[in-house]
């Protein structure tokens, strides 16, 4: 089953976000179609960028809402290049009959890499040394931190969690965590109520998913139980997090520094405001962006791809028994088989 495949992804992101070797992979069995504009593509237009595609896989940039769904009548799924799908909507997709699918996370060890270069960042006082380097300054002299020794605290304990209490625990660091559901904890690890973790912690970890119930789950009170000299992480996304209550904290000493890798600005990159700051080590949303884990989520949509073209819904799939269009191309490629759902 030949497709016709949409790339969302703007020129800047698409050799980042879908590495070439993941699209000279497509072109071998489907008819790739890049993003002509040189932005961002959205609703009405995205859907008319789409014409005459059957599938689009969509970089985390690309919201796809209710407009696309009802005026892309010719589109069978949109793919997401990413586990998080919240600006997919979800349920206009399915109203039409549009499959959704997400990547899986490739990235858990280049996001625990990038926390711990934060905590380190923030025990030795790296960035603020360098910059006053750069600024043509001598740095002050200050006391940094070990962090062996010291206590990582990490709410959320997915893959990224995990990845991250082993690192920890390699360092030396004493690992605790909190998590509705934490499955099977690894030796050394010990689970504690969220209100613990945050007063008992030195390095407090946000790898929380994003859903109603944890929104703003970092605020006033929560940094309010930290200790004065405690880093604050961020790697999870920035609704988690009360940006105004982070600043308060941090202009009042109620913790001792900050480092984030997400916000509410565009693309969930860190706001300027908290940027900016001496006592915040801000990166551009680039956790998961190194060649092994773009790499890797690219091919395994590449490898979903290849399912669909087998008659195969994708383990993946957020809302397969709604895909009723990806149904009827299955049906007439090959009446006589059923599709696998």
């Amino acid at each position: 089953m030949m497709f016709r495949i949409f790339l969302t992804h703007t020129p800047e992101t698409l050799p980042l976000l879908f590495p070439p070797r993941a699209r000279a992979e497509l072109a071998k069995h489907c008819d790739l179609v890049l993003n002509p504009t040189g932005k961002v593509l959205a609703g009405v237009d995205l859907a008319r960028a789409t014409t005459g595609c059957d599938l689009v896989i969509a970089d985390r940039q690309t919201g796809i809402d209710g407009h696309f769904f009802n005026t892309a009548t010719g589109i069978l799924a949109v793919m997401r290049c990413a586990v998080d799908i919240s600006t997919i909507d979800v349920d206009a997709a399915s109203a039409n009959g549009v499959l959704v699918t997400r990547s899986i996370p490739t990235f858990a060890t280049a996001v625990s890499e990038l926390a711990v270069g934060y905590m380190i960042d923030g025990a030795r006082g790296i960035s603020r040394a360098v910059s006053s380097y750069r600024a043509g300054q001598n740095p002050d002299l200050g006391m940094g931190q070990q962090i062996s020794g010291k206590t990582l605290g990490i709410c959320g304990f997915g893959v990224i969690g995990r990845q991250l209490a082993s690192l920890g625990q390699a360092l030396g660091m004493t690992v605790i965590i909190t998590d509705p559901a934490p499955g099977t904890l690894q030796d050394g690890i010990k689970k504690v109520p969220f209100d613990t973790l945050v007063a008992t912690s030195d390095f407090v970890v946000c790898l929380a998913p994003s859903t109603p119930q944890t929104a703003g789950l970092f605020g006033a009170r929560a940094f309010s139980l930290m200790k004065p000299d405690a880093m604050f992480i961020n790697l999870a996304r920035g609704e988690l997090v009360d940006e105004a209550a982070l600043e308060q904290a941090l202009d009042t000493g109620q913790i001792a520094c900050a480092a984030m890798d997400v916000g509410s600005a565009p693309d969930q990159r860190p706001v300027s405001g908290l940027a900016s700051r001496d006592d915040v080590i801000a990166t551009p949303h680039i956790g998961g962006q190194t060649p092994q884990a773009s790499e890797g989520q690219a091919m395994h949509v590449v490898s979903q791809v290849m399912q669909l073209a087998n008659r195969e819904i994708p383990s993946e799939a957020v809302n397969a028994a709604a895909a009723t269009r990806m149904q009827a191309r299955f049906a007439l490629s090959n009446p006589t088989s059923r599709s696998t759902t």
